[in-house]
């Protein structure tokens, strides 16, 4: 049925609208209103899930219960933990800060990728994404149309690029995911005896084989549409923005989840406090087993839609959306501080592995300057901004707390990290990139993880090693190379006083793409990103930026 309607909208959208002189326009406000018609949601559908034993069956088992937590583009300054104040500096997240409070907070933590699905690929595998040919993001066939069209009105002089005949002619957006014969940790763990859940967004395919269920995950509840209420919901408020990506995700946008691959229904509540009231359901059900909970929030991605009781409690705020975003953070961090609370008043906090990071930095698109400061870049760059982000582990029972580590880390060691954490085996047959950090939290290793990591996106790509970072927009050949020892916040560029070490690290990043597999569907968009302006600013002569390849 999901493949049919996503045959049926790309045909509709093709062959009808094309024919309005002010097609993006009427896109943007016919397209949900086709989709709920084409692809109708349920009334809410409560979840079953999968309930462990009444009491501990095997007391010896010492094996840590283990929650992953994601959030959606959160940028480095979102965390009060890092900056003092999230938003415009008076937004706290205690609960996420808490989290380093009692365990250890990584000021170097590094996403896989600036954008959402690679990072999640290697989250899940432990292993660069480029390694199996998950290089770009999935695109709803929808959305890719609507890019396309924006695209084409574009007149400004930095234009983004597509190629349209490769983009309409790319898989179905089901058919475009992780393939099938990568291990994950759930799968890991759930060979380990493990119970695994998933909860929210998953972007890694949901054609056969590819979605949660088949990827180790016992239950699944997975985000299905993008909409955190419906638009007119008297409980929401919402922020929009004349930008694709934000028109894209309005105008493809729906109320809805999924249980198990079954219909699609409504949300009972605020996306966020839903899932969040899910997850809590799962660690009731089997705190008196091993579990591992990957709980994968849709917050704080665009569209910008806050509860109004969030929303009112920043009315100090200067602008209307810095109020919405801000609000999204609280009752993210919300979240975290129930699923907190809970696991005390099980008495199994102690016991419990809680990992907590971002699948990229915070986006240009949403308007708002300071979300990744103090570094410079955006999602979708691998400009500081982009991919430096919150990464926090708490286990308070193995872990001194408020241990913070300076060394680079990465999305691929949770994978390492957890497998040993749970004691499980990991696979012989193919390269893990990731490392287990467990040994690098004692007090007297002087190790670090990693000497060198690397980022792809096609024509965009970066490396850092040791202390040098470099960045290459290949179809511009704009290079850039910093010295992160001095210039972390990478504003002096050595490029051209450098050019040995810049040569150095260049035969670093031929032998790492050397290794990589082609990628599984091609890219058919680039977009330009402005370093250090969000999107709709003016371009001015000087301004540098970069061609995002997807």
């Amino acid at each position: 049925m999901i493949k049919k309607v996503s045959y049926l909208l790309s045909i509709l959208l093709v062959s009808g609208f094309l024919i309005w002189e002010y097609k993006v326009n009427i896109i943007v406000w016919t397209l949900p209103k086709v989709m709920n018609f084409v692809n109708p949601i349920q009334e809410n559908i409560p979840t079953n899930w999968t309930e462990g034993p009444s009491e501990k069956l095997d007391i010896k088992d010492s094996r840590p219960n283990i929650i992953l937590i994601l959030a959606d583009d959160m940028g480095y300054n979102d965390i009060s933990l890092h900056n003092g104040g999230a938003a415009d500096g008076s937004l706290q997240t205690p609960h996420i800060d808490s989290l380093a409070t009692n365990g250890v907070w990584f000021s170097k933590g590094y996403a896989a990728n600036a954008t959402c699905a690679p990072s999640r690929a290697s989250i899940m595998t432990g292993r660069y994404a480029t390694r199996f040919g998950f290089e770009f993001t999935p695109v709803p066939d929808a959305g890719r149309t609507v890019l396309t069209w924006l695209a084409e009105e574009d007149d400004s002089e930095l234009r983004s690029r597509i190629d349209k005949d490769l983009a309409m002619n790319l898989p179905p957006f089901l058919d475009q995911g992780m393939p099938s014969e990568q291990i994950t940790i759930a799968e890991i763990l759930k060979d380990s005896g493990y119970y695994t859940a998933h909860i929210g967004k998953w972007h890694l395919g949901h054609a056969s084989g590819m979605d949660p269920q088949s990827q180790g995950f016992d239950d699944s509840l997975s985000l299905a549409g993008s909409y955190y209420l419906p638009e007119d919901h008297p409980q929401v408020v919402n922020a929009k923005f004349d930008t694709s990506i934000d028109k894209m995700v309005w105008s493809s946008g729906q109320y809805a989840a999924q249980f198990n691959g079954g219909d699609f229904f409504e949300p009972d509540k605020y996306v966020t406090d839903y899932y969040t009231d899910e997850a809590l359901k799962v660690i009731e059900k089997n705190q008196n087993r091993p579990f591992f909970l990957y709980l994968s929030h849709w917050a704080i991605h665009n569209p910008l839609q806050a509860l109004r009781d969030d929303v009112e409690q920043m009315s100090h705020m200067p602008e209307h959306n810095l109020q919405v975003y801000s609000g999204m953070i609280r009752s993210l961090d919300r979240s975290v501080g129930k699923i907190i609370q809970k696991l005390k008043d099980l008495k199994i906090y102690g016991k419990t592995l809680i990992i907590f990071t971002s699948d990229n930095g915070g986006a240009n698109y949403i308007e708002l300057e300071d979300i990744n400061k103090p570094f410079r870049g955006w999602k979708i760059s691998f400009f500081e901004g982009g991919i430096r982000v919150p990464f926090i582990v708490s286990w308070p029972d193995e872990i001194s707390p408020g241990m913070k580590f300076d060394e680079a880390v990465h999305h691929f060691d949770i994978f390492s990290t957890i497998a040993s954490a749970a004691r499980a085996k990991t696979p012989e047959d193919r390269k893990i990139d990731g490392v287990d950090l467990l040994p690098f939290l004692r007090m007297d290793n002087s190790n670090k993880p990693h000497e060198t990591l690397f980022w792809r996106s096609g024509n965009h790509q970066s490396v850092l090693h040791r202390n040098w970072k470099y960045i290459i927009s290949k179809k511009e050949n704009k290079r850039w190379l910093f010295d992160t020892s001095v210039d972390p916040f990478e504003k002096n560029n050595l490029i051209e006083s450098h050019q040995e070490d810049a040569k150095k690290i260049e035969k670093l990043l031929a032998k790492f793409n050397s290794e990589q597999t082609s990628p599984l569907f091609p890219s058919a968009f680039e977009a330009p990103i402005l370093i250090d302006k969000y999107d709709g600013q003016e371009y001015r002569e000087g301004d540098e930026y970069i061609y995002w390849s997807n």
